[in-house]
């Protein structure tokens, strides 16, 4: 039987056609391009494979959670802990039965294009709830009692009330039964969720900051002190997104 071309090949890659499932088709070509297909397709294959066991690893929690009895399963984690500007952001998400989402992580291992991918995926099809503490209110309370605030806000801003939380390394001051875990980004779907949403939605208010206040690169920074951030505090003050309690005396 005539041998299909290397460039009839690469379309039925591209197209799904070829898959790891008939590659024993081509294990006897010799042709180096041949070759890389194959190659290609198992390195995909072996990917593919690796992202469902680490869903699978991540969605243990819940599914111990839900074994106990817990319907509304709700992850919640922050984001904006450390800046010196801006309010911390906190985001609860409660995944749908049947959810699949390869890839999704802590936000800090993602690139901007996953995590974008992924807000809007958990956006379109999760119960989400986000809650934000002000700079104003990080100085008040201190940043702390802030971050559980910012929690709180987001549980009751959810559509329905949880009946159990997966929590980030925090207490939540909610009348509801909830666990912590150091690291839970890394452990839980839902709060690596959470974390996305807390995340790309901060990131979002800090851009719109940049615009109102340019100068200080906001954009780029995201409010935390870099040297060029404390420049421009030097040069033109403080905004009102400052947190004047993380601002050092010297510089305000």
């Amino acid at each position: 039987m005539k041998k299909k071309s290397i460039q009839q090949l690469k379309e039925e890659e591209q197209t799904g056609v070829l898959t790891v499932a008939n590659l024993h088709e081509l294990y006897g070509d010799e042709r180096k391009g041949v070759q890389q297909i194959v190659k290609r397709i198992r390195t995909k294959e072996e990917k593919k494979i690796k992202l469902k066991d680490q869903w699978d690893r991540m969605n243990g929690l819940e599914e111990d959670a839900k074994a106990r009895g817990f319907a509304y399963v709700t992850g919640i984690d922050e984001a904006g802990r450390g800046p010196i500007a801006g309010p911390v952001m906190a985001g609860a998400v409660r995944l749908p039965e049947s959810f699949v989402l390869y890839g999704l992580d802590d936000s800090k291992k993602l690139s901007e294009k996953d995590k974008n991918h992924f807000y809007d995926e958990i956006m379109a099809r999760a119960d989400v709830g986000v809650g934000a503490a002000s700079a104003e209110e990080i100085d008040e309370w201190n940043i702390y009692r802030a971050t559980k605030l910012a929690m709180k806000r987001a549980v009751l801003n959810m559509r329905e009330t949880p009946d159990h939380l997966l929590v980030d390394a925090m207490e939540v001051p909610v009348p509801i039964g909830q666990e912590s875990f150091v690291k839970g980004d890394e452990k839980s779907v839902s709060i690596a969720a959470a974390s996305v949403i807390a995340k790309v939605t901060r990131d979002r208010f800090m851009k719109e900051v940049d615009a109102e206040y340019p100068g200080y690169n906001f954009l780029k920074n995201k409010g935390y002190g870099t040297k060029e951030h404390m420049e421009a505090i030097k040069e033109k003050g403080i905004t009102p997104y400052h947190r004047k309690s993380f601002v050092p005396d010297g510089i305000k």
